[in-house]
């Protein structure tokens, strides 16, 4: 069932309250190092302001608080700054997000752009307490998510508040599902997905959920020395998890029963310590030594298998790219998929859109998640609370 989205709602003079994910990260003067959380948002607020609404409320979070009141350097004040600076409209910042103040403040005030302060100062709002939700929901009179990043999360904010008012999808959240839910429902085949990332146990359900749908999997990271062991192929020092060893081999008979082609590490990038980036690429990995990137070899038959694709999604990155001597694997295979033509390439969240901004690649790619635990588990089959507790297109 397809979710409403703000288009289809009339939001002229009525209040809109718009769940956005700011949570950017800050440096120790609390300045923003990554707004592209921010400029992200920005259409969703935009259409709102040009649609009418005589009140634009923006909540969202930003980082662990201990839900036990104010803390300086989780405050969502760089944020409403950055965003006047972007939108070159005033906004007016508020010091909490509920409580008679706060109705106040946004009552009197002539400023149709508010920022609520971070929504998880307050313990309810992850417990998702419905007197909280409630209070949220008196501020507006229509919700829109558009915080894909939190739509796994059942939070007073993303699924308590659609209780009280009509809830609509904003287009991030929009795009997300037009993109990830093709990709896996109905995707141009063939249909390859590369899996990365430290552990398979954080990826079982995602290969099981996958390998009745795709058409090839290539699996790297550190993922893949589990599944190398699996094969009975020494691994040396290299990530192993030893009891998920039988779960690696009965995926790969799952995959084998069903003409998938699972395709694995062929050489190695290889240390003596992990923390040393003195290195060597081998076909092997004695004893002693670790793998943590993959070599030539296995980027030759990654990208023979991708050529073929016509969808590709990529979740998890297949070395130690944030450190330049175990990156190599991971960028080859970002410019690779950079220079496919007529392919769709969907990038999960997380650190492979990490990967892929850190190699200036992320305008080449047709889609860059912006939820990297809520597109995991889309891509698993799972419900998305904030997701399924939006109003369905009739």
């Amino acid at each position: 069932m397809q979710k409403m989205t703000i288009r289809d709602i009339n939001i002229k003079d009525k209040r809109v309250i718009i769940r956005l994910d700011f949570n950017v990260p800050l440096d120790a003067n609390l300045h923003i190092t990554d707004e592209r959380r921010i400029t992200s948002s920005l259409p969703v607020i935009q259409y709102a302001l040009s649609q009418g609404a005589s009140k634009v409320i923006l909540m969202s979070h930003l980082g662990r608080p201990k839900g036990t009141g104010f803390e300086k350097e989780l405050s969502l004040l760089p944020v409403a700054k950055r965003l006047e600076e972007l939108l070159k409209e005033k906004i007016l910042f508020l010091n909490d997000c509920v409580g008679p103040q706060v109705k106040e403040e946004i009552a009197k005030s002539s400023q149709r752009l508010v920022l609520l302060e971070n929504l998880r100062f307050h313990k309810a709002e992850e417990k998702n307490d419905p007197a909280f939700a409630k209070e949220l929901a008196s501020l507006a009179d229509i919700y829109v998510n558009d915080a894909f990043g939190t739509a796994h999360r059942a939070h007073a904010s993303t699924a308590g508040i659609t209780a009280y008012l009509p809830a609509v999808s904003g287009f991030l959240i929009e795009k997300e599902l037009q993109y990830l839910g093709h990709a896996i429902n109905n995707p141009v085949r063939p249909l390859v997905i590369i899996l990365g990332g430290a552990k398979v146990s954080d990826k079982i359900e995602l290969i099981q959920n996958l390998i009745p749908k795709a058409n090839s999997i290539i699996i790297g990271g550190g993922m893949a020395y589990t599944f190398l062991k699996a094969k009975g192929i020494n691994i040396g020092n290299s990530k192993l998890e030893k009891d998920k060893i039988d779960t690696a081999l009965s995926l790969m008979d799952q995959a084998k029963k069903a003409g998938v082609d699972i395709v694995l590490t062929k050489d190695f990038v290889i240390t003596q310590s992990f923390t040393s980036d003195d290195c060597k690429i081998s076909d092997t990995i004695p004893d002693g030594w670790e793998s943590l990137d993959i070599g030539p070899k296995t980027i030759q038959s990654y990208d023979a298998v991708l050529s073929k694709a016509k969808t590709v999604v990529w979740n998890g990155p297949l070395g130690v790219f944030e450190r330049d001597a175990y990156a190599n694997g991971t960028r080859a295979v970002a410019q690779y998929l950079a220079s496919l033509k007529d392919v769709t390439v969907i990038i999960g969240g997380g650190d492979s859109a990490a990967a892929v901004a850190k190699f200036g690649l992320e305008d080449k790619m047709t889609h860059i998640s912006t939820g990297g635990g809520a597109s995991l588990e889309f891509l698993e089959g799972k419900e998305l609370p904030g997701i399924a507790a939006l109003n369905d297109k009739k």
